[in-house]
């Protein structure tokens, strides 16, 4: 799809420093065990809500490809719908 944002996934060597000043094997932003830094909960969420919106978004455009090509299987499942609308009890 060509509104997708690949621009803003950072190059694999982007977070990489000169190495002047730090210890040999030493990575800037990494925790003295060599573990990488923890992110905390709050962005972890916020990137999985960006994440399914996105794919609700790619979804729900899927559904008006498939509607626009196939006309007819289209109204069929509309006209399905409606009746299990009709017929759902509240």
């Amino acid at each position: 799809m060509p509104d997708r944002d690949f621009h803003d996934t950072p190059s694999p060597g982007a977070d990489r420093g000169t190495g002047h000043g730090t210890e040999p094997g030493a990575a800037p932003g990494r925790r003295p065990d060599g573990a990488p830094p923890r992110e905390p909960e709050a962005e972890r969420e916020a990137e999985r809500r960006r994440r399914r919106a996105q794919f609700l978004r790619d979804l729900a455009e899927a559904r008006q490809l498939r509607d626009r090509v196939q006309p007819r299987r289209a109204k069929t499942a509309r006209l399905r719908h409606a009746m299990r609308m009709r017929t759902f009890r509240w």
